[in-house]
């Protein structure tokens, strides 16, 4: 699926109907973009509840609207746009490799 905005794709995540691969993954996370704002996503056992906020969370991540687009639209490899500077993660970064599954 192709998302034209940052707050497309996470009024998506939480509507997303099969979070199947992410069952068993508990765990909270911030998404920080550019110019586009702020997003917590919390996980508990794989259901997910995204929220408009900057309130701390486990992972956090930092990146451009760009870049977050190509990654969810399978044009960027995040471990590739993570080793070039483009995605930034603080805190769990053991969480940050299981998003894969979250965002799959």
């Amino acid at each position: 699926m192709t998302h034209a905005s940052a707050r497309q794709f996470f009024d998506d995540l939480q509507a997303r109907p099969d979070t199947s691969r992410a069952a068993g993954l508990t765990a909270s996370y911030r998404f920080d973009v550019e110019n586009a704002g702020s997003w917590r996503v919390d996980v508990e056992d794989g259901r997910v509840h995204v929220t408009e906020s900057e309130e701390p969370a486990e992972c956090v991540i930092e990146t451009d609207e760009q870049t977050l687009l190509a990654v969810v639209g399978n044009e960027q490899n995040p471990m590739g746009a993570f080793m070039t500077g483009k995605i930034r993660v603080e805190g769990d970064m053991g969480l940050a490799l299981r998003l894969r599954d979250l965002l799959g």
